[in-house]
């Protein structure tokens, strides 16, 4: 399995819970950048992962991952460098095995394989510099087996690259304690990369104004860093948590185990990105959550296109739907039940069984000569 750098996130969940579903019934070896810490992932994603049922060949040892993580997250032309230098790596590794599996997105394995696409053009439009390092062929890309995390991604997959791709949606590992509607906060969770293009300060902006209508609602922000690119960012809303401090906290890198607490006790959630998935959300309403979230992307697919009243376009509207469920508890228990219906969708184990039968087809029509799907 091709995953080059687990530094968190939903992808991540992806790649570990595809050796979740793997590891018992193959012959499962992982090739990454750096060596990892199992009892910390395990502990982090739920999995029940050990050098007994995955093997793990590391590109760089584990006295080099804080620097070169540090300089991949920070310098674009180093984090090409490093994925080009780990897919050509990848290549000359595995010449030998049944089946290649990237769990990072469309990828040029070396030969045909399966590849988990979570979003378009990650390798395939980098400089010509970089790909002729790792002698990517976009055409061997093609020729990959796809699984997209949504119908947005399957779309886009489909209009980029020419291909069909399947649609499996990640797992969402959350397992959160039932506590009672009425004893919940009357709160709201954004939860997510503290960055511009995650925009948590909108959240900020659209409940101040739920605020000044006479709602005395609280807000939570989760999340990490931007890296040394987004310092300005992460700044600036800080400066704006802080003069909203009264009914605004922010939570920065907290572990898992924590942030599920954060989200347990919130009744509602707000997410003002469009999403090519959006695991974050699917964690809200695994946890019970009511979510307002763009009316556009992968999010959609998360909350039911039939759950209109939490879909916005704008600030404006945010603060209309926004205002409409919280003034109307009728609304609030047809949704919470509609949700509620929608949870099982996400589950580790409707995933990993979906990924232990796609791979076991797969290697059937390998194994006969057979090339199409």
């Amino acid at each position: 399995m091709f995953y080059p750098n687990f530094a968190g996130g939903g992808a991540e969940s992806v790649g570990l819970w595809i050796l979740e579903a793997l590891k018992n019934q193959y012959d499962v070896t992982l090739l990454t950048l750096f060596p990892l810490d199992f009892q910390q992932i395990n502990s982090a994603y739920g999995t029940q992962l050990s050098p007994q049922n995955v093997a793990v060949k590391s590109m760089f040892p584990r006295a080099a991952q804080k620097s070169l993580q540090f300089l991949i997250a920070n310098n674009s032309g180093v984090k090409k460098w490093v994925n080009h230098s780990f897919i050509g790596w990848f290549k000359a590794q595995t010449q030998d095995d049944d089946l290649v599996v990237s769990a990072y997105n469309a990828a040029d394995l070396g030969k045909r394989g399966i590849q988990y696409i979570h979003w378009i053009n990650v390798f395939d439009k980098d400089d010509r510099f970089y790909k002729n390092i790792s002698h990517f062929s976009d055409d061997r890309m093609k020729g990959n087996i796809s699984i997209s995390n949504s119908y947005v991604v399957a779309d886009s997959v489909r209009d980029e690259y020419g291909i069909e791709s399947t649609v499996i949606y990640p797992p969402v590992v959350l397992e959160v304690q039932n506590i009672p509607w009425e004893l919940k906060e009357n709160a709201f969770i954004c939860s997510g990369r503290l960055t511009v293009a995650k925009q948590p300060h909108k959240a900020i902006q659209i409940l101040k104004k739920i605020r000044e209508k006479g709602h005395d609602v609280q807000l939570y922000l989760t999340g990490g860093g931007g890296g040394l690119y987004g310092w300005k960012y992460v700044r600036f809303l800080k400066k704006m948590v802080a003069e909203n401090s009264d009914w605004v906290t922010l939570y920065q890198n907290l572990p898992y185990p924590d942030y599920v607490k954060v989200l347990a006790k919130c009744r509602y959630g707000i997410h003002y990105k469009k999403e090519p998935f959006g695991i974050s959300i699917a964690e809200m309403v695994k946890a019970g959550a009511i979510p307002f979230v763009r009316s556009v992307g992968g999010q959609v697919e998360i909350v039911g296109p039939e759950n209109r009243d939490l879909f916005f376009d704008s600030e404006e509207e945010a603060v209309e739907k926004i205002l409409f469920v919280l003034e109307h508890p009728e609304k609030q228990q047809q949704l919470r039940q509609t949700l509620e219906e929608r949870q099982s969708i996400f589950s580790t184990e409707h995933f990993t069984k979906e990924i232990g039968e796609f791979v076991n087809h797969e290697l059937q029509l390998s194994q006969s000569g057979t090339s199409e799907p």
